[in-house]
């Protein structure tokens, strides 16, 4: 065969190399000969036999394309850089490819790397063909040797995207789930095709279409912040216990979820409440979105939930310290003039009032302390939050020891109960806390026709005064 005078290989736009294999099969005959079976655990043993494998390999020819992609002048300028050109993991390369020939195949396929003259990295797709004629003695095979660098190279770009986008993911300080919301949109498809046009009346009617919803979604993944912000020890864990995360409030968040997502909003927000798998509440802010390439199915998108727990804490702390008192636990003056001002609007009537005055704590403040005298206060506070609890009643400290209970609908036998507990928690209280008695001052009153609640309660004020001035005085003769 002449090989120099082929314009097929010599033209051909990927690099082409005739090489001879002879020495390489002289070399599988001697080793079948002493035994080897295992070709691949023997050079395994010793890569050395591989490098020998090669070096008996001889170059016949290259065509031009080589010459170029390995930037050699000419064929005796690429034999004399071929360790350049093959190293590091060539060997390894290079066992698959004696073990298609020592298993009789005529052809062999691989990818590797290979080295410009100059240094620079080539990803290679190699290919072999044992040319016919030449099977029995390998002594021609045409060898491509393809550049696959920007497709290697867009390949590990691609897997390096995907696993910082899988870190992302899974190291998160949010919790994210990653579900599938098809069924979800072929039910909203299908009741848009009914022509259903008042979706939320729809579904104040259906209320169980809510919960077939919530039955469609399926949770494809979580990642570690979800485990721990729920209190889970694994993924399976959470998967099998997600009705106790989301529990009864979910049905109403689901609910404008569905609404969001009937009128197209495929990215919106909104605060929700879950629970860990322990029982304890969790405030969540919930961002749902569709990922860009599952808009026409929705069967990938996303829902981030970031724990606001805290937040919502402080904010409920700071609603409660705007309303109460923090040494008695009893609602605070600003909170007592709302309420006189919301009932003088309200129709509701009849309503009733006591207020109370603490007798001699100012002498307590100034003989024994504030400490033993706020110790005072916070009994008193827990008297009057037993004496109203699972009523409408409201009790207020408005001043150092005053103290008002508003009665919203107790007309005057209600009051009388009110005022015969109060006596009663106040007893069992000062026996238990005999050495510190508290004493009292009250005044009460119900709202007459047509008389003002502000009126009622001036009216029960000076009744708590009169009542103050005749403890003073009989307390002045006790000392006499």
């Amino acid at each position: 065969m002449e090989l120099l005078d082929s314009s097929i290989f010599e033209l051909s736009p990927i690099a082409m190399w005739l090489e001879d294999f002879s020495e390489v099969k002289k070399q599988f005959d001697l080793w079948r000969a002493q035994g080897i079976q295992d070709l691949q655990h023997f050079l395994l043993e010793d890569e050395s036999r591989v490098l020998d494998c090669a070096r008996k390999i001889k170059i016949l020819q290259v065509n031009t394309k080589t010459l170029e992609l390995f930037q050699a002048h000419d064929l005796a300028h690429l034999q004399q850089n071929l360790d350049l050109i093959f190293k590091q993991d060539m060997a390894k390369t290079h066992i698959q490819e004696l073990i298609s020939l020592w298993e009789g195949h005529t052809e062999f396929i691989s990818s590797t790397v290979n080295y410009t003259i100059s240094g620079q990295r080539l990803d290679i797709q190699l290919r072999g063909t044992v040319i016919p004629g030449h099977e029995n003695d390998l002594s021609l095979l045409l060898i491509t040797t393809e550049d696959i660098t920007p497709y290697k190279t867009a390949c590990r770009l691609e897997e390096k995207n995907r696993l910082l986008a899988e870190s992302r993911f899974k190291y998160s300080p949010t919790s994210l789930w990653v579900e599938d919301f098809s069924r979800i949109k072929y039910r909203l498809d299908q009741l848009k095709h009914m022509g259903i046009q008042d979706f939320q009346t729809f579904l104040d009617v259906h209320h169980d279409f809510i919960l077939q919803c919530i039955q469609d979604i399926i949770i494809i993944d979580v990642n570690q912040a979800t485990l721990d912000l729920f209190g889970a020890a694994d993924k399976d864990t959470l998967f099998k216990n997600t009705h106790k995360i989301f529990a009864k409030e979910m049905v109403q968040t689901f609910r404008e979820q569905l609404i969001e997502l009937w009128n197209g909003n495929i990215h919106h927000q909104r605060e929700a409440v879950n629970y860990a798998l322990d029982g304890s509440i969790r405030h969540v802010l919930l961002q749902f979105t569709v990922f860009p390439d599952y808009k026409d199915d929705w069967s990938m998108v996303q829902v981030a939930l970031t724990d606001i727990t805290a937040r919502k804490k402080a904010e409920n702390y700071l609603e409660y310290l705007g309303k109460h008192d923090v040494l008695t636990k009893l609602y605070n003056r600003s909170f007592y003039t709302e309420e006189m001002n919301r009932l003088e609007r309200s129709p509701l009537r009849p309503v009733s009032c006591i207020f109370l005055d603490m007798n001699g704590l100012k002498e307590v403040n100034d003989s024994l302390g504030h400490d033993v005298g706020d110790g005072l206060l916070r009994r008193m506070g827990g008297i009057l939050n037993q004496l109203i609890q699972n009523t409408l009643y409201s009790a207020s400290r408005i001043g150092g020891d005053e103290l008002v209970v508003l009665l919203p609908g107790a007309d005057e036998a209600a009051l009388h109960n009110c005022l015969q507990s109060l006596q009663e928690l106040l007893h069992v209280d000062n026996q238990f806390y005999a050495s510190q008695p508290i004493s009292l001052s009250i005044g009460h009153a119900t709202i007459k026709a047509h008389e003002r609640i502000e009126d009622m309660l001036k009216r029960a004020d000076q009744m708590m005064y009169l009542n103050k001035e005749q403890y003073y005085e009989h307390n002045e003769r006790r000392t006499r």
